[in-house]
């Protein structure tokens, strides 16, 4: 019988991407999504929170209501994993990251606040629900600077390397 993807029968390779080849990797994965899940922890337990997003280098940001469940638990515990993955049609396509880090909520007058919000495209938003493009919203702004990510792609296994890679943030 025919395989399709005979590289992905074995064992998987272990070799690692350089720095540089998996940051862009990451990087075309965080912009070419818009959906991600949100995991936080709160008095009554987990709570994993499907949200669209926007990401700015290796952080992802969105908006929510301020007195929402995932906006309390993380004013209990900042910490959070978001999943991100490429929709999947196959073990080949298989691609997708858990980010780890710390949540920070921004209001407009945050000092970091004007950094994240030209990339948050409120726009879309505003237009599909008919609401004026002259007032953005007002909300606070939730950004994730990831402080590590294990990105997972299985067509790299062709390339000989393997399908789970690990990146942490360097201290500058």
């Amino acid at each position: 019988m025919p395989v399709t993807n005979p590289w992905l029968a074995g064992p998987s390779p272990t070799k690692r991407l350089d720095r540089e080849r998996l940051e862009e990797r990451i990087r075309n994965l965080l912009s070419t999504q818009n959906m991600c899940v949100i995991a936080t922890a709160g008095p009554e337990g987990p709570l994993a929170t499907p949200v669209r997003y926007f990401s700015l280098d290796f952080a992802v940001m969105f908006s929510t209501a301020p007195g929402s469940p995932k906006m309390r638990n993380l004013a209990a515990d900042p910490r959070v994993s978001v999943g991100i993955f490429a929709p999947l049609v196959g073990q080949a396509s298989s691609r997708g990251a858990q980010l780890f880090g710390q949540a920070r909520v921004l209001s407009e007058d945050d000092p970091d606040f004007a950094h994240y919000w030209p990339a948050f495209r409120w726009q879309s938003d505003h237009v599909e629900r008919s609401r004026s493009l002259d007032e953005p919203p007002s909300g606070p702004l939730v950004v994730i600077e990831a402080e590590r990510i294990v990105y997972t792609e299985h067509w790299l296994r062709r390339e000989g390397f393997a399908p789970r890679q690990f990146w942490t943030r360097s201290a500058h």
